[in-house]
This record gives structure tokens, C-alpha cells and sequence, in this order.
């Protein structure tokens, strides 16, 4: 059998999730884990225990996790969701500079007379408006942190994410002790990496100064600036390395079940960016498992669909919902900006050990046979078996949800539409019957291009890696002589006579293996 890739530690999914978070406050990647990093050094000075650290830590680095649940709101106030936080680390949020900041964020990137409109609504009760805002994105936090299994402490943590030291915060003006001082480290190191990164270490101490007894607890303020620059993670290091080596259950290492019930957490944390998207990674997770149990895949493929299904869309985090909730045709920016979002999946995925194969089918859900999908614009020689069955479940639960532009299909439309796609050369037929099999379109045996068995199917993509009978039969632990046989016959089943011809077979049809990964 195929030797098992060894799944990834529980902090380094975490981690990757902190990277999409990143793309949603319009952070560079690696802000949170570099955060982390502060904080931590901060919880040292201040002599917490452990169980208090351990808090810090994963407070810090998924502070923010809320963030994307109160997209539709922030877009609907200020137009941009994601430039709008991203700028909002440089203001202070009291007095005048925060009325000037959101006077002057209001809508922002819309017409004049919307940009009126919603700042008068705005302005009738502006604290009220936004503590409406932030006791969302703190209630959203606390439910996802419960989700993904971050704990009780973290979870009640999370609740004082917009509150104040000096009282002024939202949404319940907590103020002083108050706030676990968990959070009030939390505070610090998350807008100290960001004036550092921009104004160096000077750039972070005069911010952290200035918002002494306002923003931010004078006693951990006075921690940090003792001997800031100690603080900050070298640039020659890695900040993702160095963020997993301090957390404190760096060597928590998930099990099947315990991956994909995280796995499916995410997933439906990145469904809450878009009121019309909800379901929908879990719905394509299990089109796309289903469909690839009918096509008979391996046990292995089977589960990296389920969970490319799962995490797919998790890049749409890193475009602003004034993109994804845009009623008219978008612009060629704003196009390019949607034709990012499975680039940005890759991005996060990509650096969780494990999960490699996964990523790259989740990267291929709007690749199409004829090369006019993207981001890549790949063809279909490039597209296996799973990243196909992916497009195609994707394509099929997508025209049954609706959209801002248009509502939701009725199945039988549906159906219609992904035939059209498979018939238009976009789709893999053979895929799109088989999501449509499992969706409960036909009670007809999906049609396949061959007969090949299970086993016969994988020995293929194998042959077609250019692998030799010894080389296929000490990876599924066989004998030579069976290989050969089962070679002998595909050969035959799929019409070739020698490796050129059957690795051509399993080129067109995205059965070539993929390669192998951790």
C-alpha cells in the first residue's frame, strides 16, 4: 500500500489559519505568528504562569479569527473591508483622530451620494452602530474558537478584543483589570509588529508611549518598552518556525478524525465571510467525496478531495466583500482580485506540512480542461482526477446557492448548467456525471471512460510517473510479477500497447499520481 504521509502538528493548522487571517486584515503573512512571538516574550516579563501563556499565545494568534464574520457589516459602513482594518492599526481609536479616520473611511470606494447616505446613518448613532459591529465580531470570535477546540480560556479571552485599559472600548467599555491581562498583552504585540514592521523599533515604542493608559495597560507597556527590540523576531528567522517552536503544544500531532473535524471548523469559518456562501465548503466536500467514491479513487484521493472540498475557498478571505457583493459587472481590477482567491488558498495551505497534495487540488477548483479557468490557466494535462472532481463539485454547489448578481438555481437548472460546462470542454464530463450521480440526478451507474479497477487506475498514474514494475511494487507492497500482470491488463482496458501510449491515457484523463509530498 502507499506509504502514509505523516499528517501535520494541530499548532501548524492553526497557523496556517492565522495566515488567512493575515489576508483579511490586510497584513502581510506571518503578522499573527509574529505577534505571537511579542506576546509571548511580553508573558515572560510580566511572569504569568503557564495555562496564562499558553492563552497568550493562542489569543494573539487568533485574535482576529472573528474578523471575516463581520465582513458584510464593515463593508456595508466603510466599503472595503480590508483596507479599512488594515489602515485602522495606525489610529488610535479615540477622540478626534478616530472621528476623522471613520469620517473619512465611510463607504469608502463608493459613489458620492452612497458615501452620504451611509455616513448620515452612521452618524445618527455612531457608538451604538459600531458596538453593534463589535459585539458581533466578538460573540463570532468566541463561537469559532470553541469550533476549532482553542479552549475555554481563550474562548472568554476573545470576548475583549475591542475593549480598552482606559474604558473607552466597545462593545462593554471594559476597562483596567477588567480586561484579562491576557488580552492586554494581546493588544500590544499585535499593533507593536505592525509599527515595527513599518517604522522599526523607535516607530513601536513611540506608539505603545503614546496610547500608554489609553489603548493599551501602562504595566505592559512599560514591559515591553524596558528593551523593545529584545522582542521582535530576527529578520534573518523564520517567523513561522520560530512561532511554532514556543507554542505551547508544538508537539500535539492530529489524528485522521481529529484533522478533518479541524479541517471542516475552517471551513466553515471561511463560509462566514459571505451571507450566501454558508454550507458551501461542506456541501463540496461531500459532492466531492462522494463523486470520487463512485469513480472509485483511492482511499487516499477520496480523503484529499474531502478535504481540498473543505478548505478550497479559504483565499476568498483575502478579497474585500465590496468585491464579492458587488451587484454590477465588476471592473478588470476587481476581476483580478476574485482570479487571486485560489493563489491566496494555495498561499495558506502550501506551509502546513501534509498537505501539500491537498493544497494543490484545492488551488485547481476554477481550473478548467481548456485552459480558460485560473489562476493558472491550467489545461488539461496539468489537471489529475481529484482537482477535476473538485471543479466540477464546486461548479455544481455554486450555481444552486445564490449570488449577489443573480438568485439561486433550481437543481435541474443546475444539472443543465454543469452539462453545458462538460459539454463546453470547461468540465471533465466524466467528473460532472459524477457529481451529478451522487446529487441525485440520475439513478443510472455514472459513466466512466474505462473499466479499470481501483488498483488498475492507481498502477496507471503510477506507470505514468515513470515508475517501473519494481519501483510500483515496492510502493504497494506487491510482487512484480502481480504489477506486471495488473500492467498488462490496464494496457489492454485502456487501449495501449506500451508506457507512452498508457501514460498519454492517464495524461488526458487526470489519472496521473501525484507526486510525493512530507
Amino acid at each position: 500500500m502507499t506509504a502514509p504521509v505523516l499528517l501535520p502538528r494541530r499548532v501548524e493548522v492553526l497557523a496556517g489559519l492565522s495566515v488567512a487571517i493575515d489576508l483579511g486584515l490586510g497584513q502581510p503573512a506571518e503578522h499573527m505568528l509574529r505577534s505571537a512571538v511579542i506576546a509571548c516574550g511580553l508573558a515572560d516579563r510580566l511572569a504569568l504562569s503557564r495555562d496564562q501563556t499558553a492563552t497568550v499565545y493562542y489569543t494573539t494568534l487568533l485574535m482576529w479569527i472573528g474578523c471575516h464574520a463581520d465582513s458584510q457589516e464593515y463593508a456595508r459602513w466603510f466599503g472595503d473591508d480590508i483596507s479599512v482594518r488594515r489602515d485602522a492599526y495606525l489610529v488610535d481609536w479615540s477622540g478626534l483622530p478616530y472621528v476623522r479616520f471613520l469620517l473619512g473611511n465611510v463607504a469608502r470606494g463608493e459613489p458620492l451620494g452612497q458615501r452620504a447616505r451611509v455616513m448620515a446613518t452612521l452618524m445618527r448613532d455612531a457608538r451604538g452602530q459600531l458596538a453593534e459591529l463589535m459585539h458581533s465580531h466578538c460573540t463570532s470570535a468566541s463561537a469559532l474558537a470553541r469550533h476549532i477546540g482553542l479552549g475555554p480560556d481563550v474562548e472568554r479571552t476573545l470576548a475583549f478584543t475591542f475593549e480598552r485599559y482606559d474604558g473607552a472600548g466597545l462593545p462593554c467599555g471594559a476597562s483596567g483589570d477588567d480586561i484579562p491581562i491576557e488580552m492586554r498583552v494581546a493588544h500590544l504585540a499585535d499593533v507593536a509588529e505592525v509599527h515595527h514592521r513599518m517604522y522599526g523599533v523607535q516607530g513601536a515604542v513611540a506608539m505603545a508611549r503614546s496610547r500608554r493608559g489609553g489603548h493599551l495597560d501602562p504595566t505592559v507597556v512599560d514591559a515591553f518598552t524596558a528593551d523593545a527590540e529584545a522582542l521582535f523576531p530576527p529578520s534573518r528567522q523564520d517567523p513561522w518556525d520560530q512561532a511554532l517552536s514556543i507554542a505551547p503544544d508544538a508537539e500535539v500531532r492530529l489524528d485522521q478524525p481529529g484533522l478533518d473535524h479541524l479541517l471542516t471548523a475552517i471551513g466553515d469559518f471561511v463560509d462566514l465571510k459571505c451571507p450566501f456562501t454558508f454550507g458551501h465548503s461542506r456541501n463540496v466536500a461531500a459532492l466531492g467525496e462522494a463523486a470520487a467514491v463512485q469513480l472509485s479513487l483511492p482511499p487516499d484521493e477520496i480523503a484529499a478531495v474531502r478535504r481540498a472540498g473543505h478548505l478550497h475557498d479559504i483565499g476568498r478571505i483575502g478579497v474585500s466583500n465590496q468585491v464579492w457583493a458587488k451587484l454590477a459587472p465588476l471592473t478588470a481590477a476587481e476581476w483580478e482580485r476574485v482570479r487571486m482567491h485560489p493563489y491566496l488558498t494555495d498561499r495558506v495551505l502550501t506551509g502546513i506540512p501534509g498537505l501539500a497534495h491537498v493544497a494543490a487540488i484545492a488551488r485547481a477548483h476554477h481550473e478548467h480542461l481548456d485552459g480558460s479557468g485560473y489562476p493558472l490557466g491550467l489545461a488539461a494535462g496539468a489537471l489529475g482526477r481529484p482537482e477535476r472532481l473538485l471543479a466540477a463539485a464546486v461548479a455544481y454547489q455554486s450555481a444552486l446557492e445564490p449570488r449577489p448578481y443573480r438568485d439561486a438555481l433550481p437543481p435541474d437548472a443546475a444539472a443543465r448548467r454543469l452539462k453545458d460546462r462538460a459539454t463546453g470542454g470547461a468540465i471533465d464530463a466524466t467528473c460532472a456525471d459524477a457529481v451529478l450521480a451522487v446529487a441525485g440526478h440520475t439513478r443510472t451507474k455514472v459513466r466512466r471512460d474505462d473499466t479499470l479497477t481501483s488498483r488498475e487506475t492507481e498502477i496507471l498514474g503510477l506507470v505514468a510517473r515513470g515508475l517501473s514494475n519494481r519501483d510500483i511494487a515496492t510502493r504497494l507492497v506487491l510482487s512484480e510479477k502481480t504489477i506486471r500482470n495488473h500492467v498488462e491488463h490496464t494496457y489492454a482496458k485502456v487501449g495501449a500497447t506500451n508506457r507512452v501510449g498508457a501514460s498519454l491515457y492517464a495524461l488526458q484523463h487526470g489519472l496521473v499520481a501525484p507526486k510525493e509530498t512530507g
